[in-house]
């Protein structure tokens, strides 16, 4: 009985041993919450990132921006926000979520007119889509998708933004309606030029929005305030800004917002 006694009491003290060594060194891990258009650039970079910092990780959570604000305004436990546009930055800045000291503008897009190489269907540019023969366009929601708000900004630049509305279809984000027109389930869509750089041998950009159609697209990106990892954060969002992630995110279409 007593050498029973012993055994667990040794099996006990070894299981706090581990646990405690276990505390003891914590993964350094950040979780970086980015508009989707952002996914595969920042993949590459997170893979940087954990190359320049050994034993530390990047989570990425990818969705529409819009949704990511309102998931950090809910308390999901996020250290970097990336926007695809202002609006959703500033809706949780001035609820005083982000650090502002850290934010930044660091890359900008272009809103392009894409549709599939398998269609038989002439589209040239945005207006278009008001002949009777285009059925169905996609764009992200307006309310929730970037992408979406600046397609909204350039149909209403081109007097087209009503008569096209029962043919819309929208999407929860801008990876969405690529997959649409890459399927050919949609006659058109709307995204970002790097979505369309991803897909060239299934859709075609028809045509690229004049800048002065729609609001520029800059994405800004912040530590979030509270975040576990803020050293972390920082050092992420550091390397959007130099030359080598400066780098990869123009080797995915995004230019400098500097």
């Amino acid at each position: 009985m007593f050498k029973k006694s012993l055994l667990w009491t040794a099996c006990f003290l070894l299981a706090l041993t581990a646990a405690g060594s276990v505390h003891a060194q914590p993964v350094a891990e950040i979780t970086v919450s980015a508009a989707l258009s952002l996914k595969n650039a920042f993949e590459e970079i997170g893979n940087l990132y954990e190359s320049q910092n050994a034993g530390k990780k990047v989570v990425f959570n990818f969705g529409a921006s819009g949704d990511l604000a309102r998931q950090i305004e809910g308390g999901a436990p996020v250290d970097v926000f990336a926007s695809a546009a202002q609006k959703d930055m500033d809706q949780i800045d001035t609820k005083g979520l982000i650090v502002g000291a850290t934010r930044v503008n660091f890359a900008k897009n272009t809103v392009v007119l894409i549709q599939s190489n398998d269609s038989a269907l002439e589209i040239n540019g945005f207006t278009d889509l008001m002949k009777p023969e285009i059925k169905l366009i996609s764009i992200g929601n307006p309310k929730t998708v970037p992408a979406g708000k600046y397609a909204q900004e350039v149909m209403t630049h081109f007097n087209i933004w009503e008569g096209i509305g029962p043919k819309l279809v929208l999407a929860e984000n801008v990876r969405q309606v690529l997959d649409y027109v890459t399927k050919n389930e949609v006659d058109a869509g709307v995204v970002y030029a790097t979505d369309a750089a991803i897909q060239t041998s299934r859709i075609k950009i028809v045509a690229t929005a004049p800048s002065e159609s729609h609001k520029p697209v800059v994405y800004p990106v912040a530590v979030v305030k509270g975040a576990k990892n803020e050293s972390g954060a920082m050092a992420f969002i550091a390397i959007l800004k130099t030359e080598e992630g400066m780098g990869i995110l123009k080797k995915f279409g995004f230019e400098s917002a500097r």
